[in-house]
């Protein structure tokens, strides 16, 4: 089931790339990542109230609060230049390269959650490193 999940997301991603670069077209690109960031904000929150999952936030840990801002933060920092890239560049360049972070979570989940790293998911990662350069260069 995580698989039609994350199908789902890379279809959703897909678009994004496509409304951004459409959307950002004369616009300031923080502006832009501000007004993405509040629609954001308000789907994610809707989903919450919907679900009735708002009732959970009190158990929430310390860790869990640190990492999640911390995860919102890297969040808000990948977007922001995410649009820059794609204001100054090609989708069909910007939305691959961006996918680079697939390679590196591969890494890095190997050396901070101890997550194995096989040889299938090393030779993937490799053929992602090796693709994003070809498109750079």
């Amino acid at each position: 089931m995580w698989w039609i999940y994350a199908l789902l997301s890379a279809l959703f991603a897909a678009l994004t790339a496509i409304f951004a670069k459409i959307g950002i077209k004369g616009v300031d690109t923080d502006l832009a990542t501000a007004i993405r960031t509040v629609i954001v904000l308000l789907l994610a929150w809707a989903i919450v109230f919907f679900k009735g999952s708002n009732h959970t936030i009190g158990a929430l840990t310390k860790t869990n609060w640190t990492f999640l801002i911390l995860s919102g933060c890297a969040t808000g920092l990948s977007w922001i230049c995410y649009f820059r890239a794609l204001q100054l560049g090609e989708v069909s360049q910007v939305a691959p390269v961006d996918k680079l972070s697939v390679a590196l979570a591969i890494v890095l989940a190997a050396v901070f959650l101890g997550e194995p790293l096989t040889v299938k998911t090393g030779i993937a990662a490799t053929l992602i490193i090796v693709g994003t350069l070809v498109l750079i260069f």
